[in-house]
């Protein structure tokens, strides 16, 4: 029998009459006595095959196949009597002439199919059956034609693809570093790299000008539905960039990738948000923008109201709202709404009911008739809809009242989930206030530009100081962030007095790259796209888990293979390490 010469997903009418050789797996099996029907998957899709009395021998080998056994299969197309508009190839079938088992299998221990509900553990521990549901191999796919987009539109646009290292030197970028200890350099570890930020710079000193890779980084952090130990990004980076042009490059990239793999075309450019307006009105610096529901500020209204509650909060802190629309909220489920707000550390949930009889709130007594009427006012709230109100710190207010602003409009099917909503954050602060530790800390990273006019605030006020930094949004989710990058040692060591970091310490975590920015560093910038994100929103699913071949658990395990696991002694000797029993 011939090898073969389609996929079976790739069989159609216009095959019609001709022989084909197919190779996969039986998806199904229905025996008729005499006529066999045989479902046949590959990576590709499913087409029917049909063994018939006129070729005994297949028809008998046919009698013996049982489900996931891999067969080869040589048979003549022709047109299916009951068409299956579900199939890509439903308008046809094969009618078998050979048959070939290749290999058999044993029961799998669940059925490979989109339509079977599966334990996400037994799906993990059986990734390779897993893999063969086609819902999960066209997300493989998937991924696979993004790369190719991405390295299509970036090699158009004359960026080098370069390899960084996988053993790296250790440097603090936020979260944990993966190390790996040196058998040759006893006591020196290698680490894993959080990102290959400093190498990509480090290339543009070199003067490879436009840099991408797609790039392995790894964290060891907590996991959840988006993060995993190990991911993949999109990294780029490019020599004398100016910020809205790279911006208006990536957005060019972007609407590639949904011309070439979804077949939508989305708007260019896209809308810019300031990172503090982004907090203010959505409570998020990743907003979705696909729906309104914004926060608004009621501290002016409520700043010196007698209930105490509010004024008493405006003064370290503020008072805001926002209106769920036409929506009804029993005692019970506002308890639940108050419960979920207080995971964000809000204290409580006031609400005020606008109904066709008229106010209904537990604080209306509380608050004068014209402070009352500023708030349904501010809000827009009209007849038959509810306003919730948190009052607090501004940190606590805003993240409690973003998320309750998610959770409402999911419960309330406000999200058109058709809707593409890009847009970029900019004017990010470039330094965070850490309480621990009473000292500012890098927002992103040490190396990220401040803004022009905000230098000479770095030594004076630097939590005012905004930064050259951009992240790139879609429906709620971070696609992307990058930053125009300091490439001047006066700005640098400004930075890292305001970290307080000091030459000693610079020097001792970063030495081999300030030694770099002496030798003429080009201004330089760049952005990575987390692929696996990108990818996940792609194929419309909630979690990434489910567009990585080979994904860990959320206690970061490998169900399959059993990793991590523990080594052998003379491993451990050769490393020179001992393990401390606890």
């Amino acid at each position: 029998m011939s090898k073969r010469t389609h996929y079976c997903g790739e069989v159609n009418e216009n095959l019609t009459g001709n022989t084909v050789v197919l190779e996969g797996w039986v998806a199904k099996r229905r025996d008729l006595g005499g006529l066999i029907f045989i479902d046949v998957r590959d990576r590709e899709g499913i087409v029917q095959v049909v063994v018939g009395n006129e070729y005994p021998k297949a028809l008998k080998i046919a009698e013996s196949l049982r489900s996931e056994y891999v067969v080869r299969i040589e048979g003549v197309v022709q047109p299916r009597k009951d068409i299956n508009e579900d199939l890509k190839t439903g308008k046809i079938e094969i009618i078998a002439q050979n048959i070939e088992c290749l290999n058999t299998s044993k029961t799998p221990p669940f059925y490979i199919t989109d339509e079977a509900e599966v334990d996400d553990n037994i799906r993990l521990k059986h990734r390779y059956l897993d893999i063969r549901r086609p819902k999960l191999m066209n997300n493989l796919i998937l991924r696979s034609k993004t790369a190719k987009v991405i390295r299509d539109y970036l090699d158009e646009n004359d960026f080098l693809e370069i390899e960084t290292p996988i053993l790296a030197k250790s440097t603090p970028e936020g979260a944990r570093d993966y190390l790996v200890p040196s058998r040759v350099n006893s006591g020196s570890f290698y680490a894993l790299p959080q990102s290959p930020q400093i190498l990509k710079q480090l290339l543009m000193v070199g003067g490879t000008d436009r840099y991408y890779q797609i790039a392995r980084c790894f964290r060891d952090e907590d996991l959840r539905a988006d993060r995993q130990p190990e991911f993949t990004q999109v990294d780029i980076e490019m020599s004398f960039p100016q910020m809205e042009s790279f911006m208006t490059l990536m957005e060019g990239m972007v609407k590639e990738i949904y011309t070439k793999i979804k077949e939508v075309s989305i708007d260019t450019p896209f809308r810019k948000i300031d990172y503090s307006d982004a907090m203010n009105r959505y409570g998020s610096d990743k907003p979705d923008l696909r729906f309104g529901m914004e926060i608004k500020d009621l501290s002016h209204i409520v700043k010196d109201a007698e209930f105490k509650v509010f004024s008493q909060a405006v003064k370290n802190g503020s008072v805001r709202a926002i209106k769920a629309p036409a929506a009804h909220y029993s005692r019970k489920e506002i308890d639940r709404l108050t419960e979920f707000v207080k995971k964000y550390k809000a204290k409580g949930l006031a609400w005020i009911s606008l109904k066709s009889e008229g106010v209904k709130s537990p604080i209306a007594k509380f608050l004068k008739e014209e402070e009352l009427n500023a708030i349904i006012e501010e809000t827009g709230a009209t007849t038959g809809d509810t306003i919730f109100i948190v009052a607090d710190i501004d940190k606590v207010v805003l993240q409690s009242l973003g998320s309750l602003r998610i959770q409402l409009a999911k419960e309330l099917d406000l999200i058109d989930k058709n809707k593409l909503e890009f847009a970029w954050v900019v004017n990010f602060p470039l330094f965070d206030y850490d309480e621990e530790e009473e000292r500012y800390v890098a927002a992103h990273h040490p190396f990220t530009q401040p803004n022009k006019e905000d230098i000479e605030l770095l030594s004076t006020s630097p939590g005012k100081v905004r930064a050259q930094a951009y992240d790139l949004i879609l429906n709620g989710v971070e696609v992307a962030g990058g930053s125009i990058r300091i490439h001047s040692q006066e700005i640098q060591s400004k930075v890292f007095d305001a970290i307080s970091l000091s030459k000693e310490e610079a020097q001792e975590k970063f030495g081999f790259f300030l030694d770099a920015l002496e030798y003429g560093a080009p201004p330089h910038g760049g952005i990575a796209f987390g692929f696996d994100r990108l990818v996940m929103l792609l194929a419309e699913t909630d979690s990434i888990r489910e567009v990585i071949a080979f994904p860990k658990t959320t206690s970061a395990t490998d169900l399959m293979s059993d990793a991590p696991s523990t080594v052998s002694d003379r491993q451990l000797d050769e490393l020179k390490l001992n393990l401390i029993k606890k």
